[in-house]
């Protein structure tokens, strides 16, 4: 939205009356739980009861060794401290009597009795696996992540857990950063509603039930922009940058009631995530009005000294505490100079107070003080089939078809015989990473889900080659398979160990000799269908021309063998979209929808403009794309109004859209109808276009379906430069994009005045 030829502020500035922006400088999120008296009194009376050492206790947490009680060696520490009073929370144990164990100790054995907070990582289920993040976000459907929170939140607090670090909102531009497996997506529309949906479902209304747990609100903030895609990196962003595209998710988790938000191992424009005072405190616990705690990641805040931040690690204490760290994970900075800096007057007793008070309050709020250990009779120990049915349910869910030239998919029940090929087609190999307790449990193969679903189809199986390696001499034997054979699915990708944390890859190609399967069973001219099994998109550029069907089916959990025959054989009609796009090249790297504007755009007939040589113009796929086994069109965007002025959206009015979808095949199906805007001109420059809107519709065969969307200020404006935080609402004419990807070209147009 603007004006031209002056200054747009000057404008807003002689409007008188109707001021066109919306400031959004200090006021507290509304949805903030307000402060329990009776809570509030107990810490109070606690505070005063403890010492200096059992206060700096209370921030500190220890890592464990998985399923393991106070027996073991590697506990002696953590044991020692519970029983002093001096330690506040355990990673890494798990299980009802472990964690009761260890817990009795500190509840009857030290001075206050405070109890324990048992922490773990339970990113994408327990013991019962479902998608990766970055697949459930495929979906476009935030059930499929809170029904994975809710039976992941009863598994593990069965087993003594009371807080999970997840969910994980990193949004990133950059899918050879490994943790783009556990992230929402490249949009922070998309990713705030997943972060927002999994929050609530893993903590409910009441977080000392049975089967919930506290959520964590994770990396805050900006790690996804790491340089390079390479883990830890640096991050240099704009103030307008971090609000409009980094933050949003965490805004969205803070007003959902996350219960901890977790700081980041990248630096923010120079300053360390965990030393940055500007978005802990300013932003976190005074704009937004934050209540619960911020728990630094493993090693964090001593990790300050190597960044050239902090001179030595009594520094880095000092800086964390003042900036908002409330609990240091692992490295015992905190509590190891915490005395000293108290004494010294570098850190304050009220600093001390409000971050023992936050960790308090959430043990408080747990219910640990008053029931602190579990039922071990009653500990969930394997998945239940109603668990199990909901993981497939997901991970068909979240399938996407990239291509389906020729209809080779689905596959026809009628098939008298079919060649299973490559490296994933009987691999366990599908939990993907950060699976906690439950990758040592089967997942289900795609050979077998498939022999299960087609009980008198002749089904040959041939690895042909290994996933990581260059030898070929397997192919033989598969392409043999593919000939004697009605059809066949290959079944490639990259195993777990490449992606999440510390896997960041410079070649996100398929990794050994994939590629050369695939061009082999091509060559045999017989149908054929890919199946991707990955943990972020990949580069597909040197085979996907020879392939007449692609599947992305990401790390789709336990039951990924059953989802992916589900799929193949029609059962489910794939109805999934990319959260991501799918590069051309390595070297395109980054390329994503959302991407402001040049002066000089891309035009294929005007040589000085933006764009590579030796590639064509924009990713592979685009993000929001997938094909059904159906057909689908989206009508035009109505709109309810064609104008409206900027104090009727700051009053809280809005605009509806009205978009039509009709299925025009001859199956039911998915569809996910999606809306974007673009700022056609503003204050400061805004993405070609942003999602502002989706929903996953199942329709029958000719069924057409309305689906309404309400804008409002908050999908209007845009967050500015100003480091206090001001949010603005400008004059001007902003298209309304309807349709099934980031390329729709169906829109109405807005005047805001």
């Amino acid at each position: 939205m603007g004006t031209s030829g002056i200054t747009r502020r000057a404008v807003l500035a002689g409007m008188g009356g109707t001021i066109a922006a919306i400031a959004m400088t200090s006021k507290a999120l509304a949805s903030q739980k307000p402060a329990d008296p009776a809570i509030e009194a107990r810490i109070q009376r606690l505070l005063k009861q403890m010492t200096i050492e059992e206060k700096f206790g209370q921030l500190q947490q220890l890592s464990g060794n998985g399923d393991t009680g106070p027996g073991d060696g590697q506990m002696k520490e953590i044991v020692d401290r519970t029983r002093a009073g001096r330690l506040g929370s355990v990673l890494n144990v798990y299980g009802a009597k472990s964690s009761n164990d260890l817990q009795r100790i500190a509840v009857e054995e030290s001075r206050l009795g405070i109890p324990l907070l048992f922490g773990f990582d339970i990113i994408h289920g327990f013991w019962t696996t479902f998608p990766i993040p970055i697949a459930q976000s495929a979906s476009f459907d935030p059930s499929v992540a809170a029904r994975d929170a809710e039976i992941s939140s009863a598994e593990g607090r069965s087993n003594g857990v009371h807080w999970t670090f997840a969910p994980m909102m990193d949004v990133t531009h950059d899918p050879r950063w490994g943790r783009i497996a556990e992230s929402g997506s490249e949009d922070p529309y998309l990713t705030a509603r997943f972060a927002a949906a999994k929050t609530a479902a893993h903590q409910g209304n009441d977080l000392s039930a049975p089967d919930r747990v506290a959520a964590c609100a994770k990396h805050f903030v900006a790690y996804g922009g790491a340089e390079g895609g390479r883990d830890y990196n640096t991050v240099d962003v704009s103030e307008a940058r971090l609000r409009n595209l980094y933050l949003p998710p965490f805004k969205a988790a803070v007003e959902a009631g996350v219960a901890t938000v977790m700081a980041s191992f990248n630096t923010i424009s120079g300053v360390p995530a965990h030393g940055n005072h500007h978005t802990m405190t300013e932003i976190l616990k005074q704009q937004w009005g934050f209540t619960g705690f911020v728990v630094s990641d493993y090693n964090g805040v001593q990790e300050m000294v190597p960044h050239h931040f902090a001179e030595d690690k009594a520094d880095a204490a000092r800086l964390a505490l003042q900036a908002g760290v409330d609990m240091e994970m692992v490295s015992t900075t905190i509590n190891d100079h915490g005395p000293e800096l108290l004494a010294s007057g570098q850190i304050s007793m009220r600093r001390l107070d409000d971050a023992v008070a936050r960790i308090l309050r959430l043990k408080f709020e747990l219910g640990l003080f008053e029931q602190p250990y579990v039922d071990e009779n009653a500990a969930i120990t394997e998945p239940t089939a109603e668990a199990r049915a909901a993981a497939r349910n997901a991970a068909a869910r979240c399938a996407v078809l990239l291509k389906n030239d020729g209809g080779v998919l689905p596959l026809a029940r009628s098939a008298r015989s079919v060649a299973l090929v490559g490296p994933f087609a009987d691999s366990r190999d599908l939990h993907g990473c950060w699976s906690g307790p439950g990758k040592e449990l089967p997942a289900v193969t795609v050979l077998e889900g498939l022999r299960k679903a087609l009980p008198t189809t002749r089904i040959t199986h041939v690895q042909g080659v290994d996933p990581l390696g260059e030898d070929t001499s397997g192919i033989a034997d598969a392409v043999a398979s593919a000939e004697n054979s009605e059809v066949t699915v290959v079944v490639v990708g990259e195993p777990s160990e490449l992606s999440g944390e510390a896997n960041c890859r410079s070649d996100i190609s398929l990794p050994g000799a994939q590629a050369e399967l695939i061009k082999a069973i091509a060559a045999t001219g017989k149908p054929f269908a890919v199946v991707l099994v990955s943990g972020r998109p990949l580069v597909l550029s040197d085979w996907l021309e020879q392939a007449p069907a692609v599947l992305v089916v990401w790390h789709p959990g336990i039951e990924g063998g059953n989802a992916v025959a589900d799929v193949l054989l029609g059962s489910v009609n794939p109805g999934g979209k990319l959260p991501v796009s799918f590069p051309r090249s390595n070297g395109q790297i980054p390329v994503y929808y959302n991407h402001e504007n040049t002066g000089r755009p891309y035009d294929p007939d005007d040589e000085y403009t933006s764009y590579y040589l030796d590639l064509p113009h924009g990713p592979q796929f685009p993000f929001g794309h997938g094909l059904s086994y159906t057909t689908f069109t989206t009508g035009s965007p109505k709109l309810d109004k064609d104008r409206i002025s900027v104090q009727q959206l700051k009053s809280g009015d809005s605009v509806r859209v009205s978009v039509e979808v009709t299925n025009t095949g001859p199956r039911e199906g998915d569809e996910v109808v999606q809306i974007y805007l673009h700022d056609r001109a503003a204050s400061i420059v805004q993405p070609v276009r942003k999602l502002r809107g989706f929903q996953r519709v199942a329709l029958k065969p000719g069924e057409t379906q309305e689906v309404q969307f309400d804008l409002t200020a908050e999908d209007f404006g845009f967050w500015t430069n100003d480091p206090r935080g001001e949010f603005v609402v400008e004059p001007g004419k902003v298209d309304i994009y309807a349709g099934n990807s980031s390329t729709a070209t169906k829109k109405a147009t807005l005047s805001i005045r």
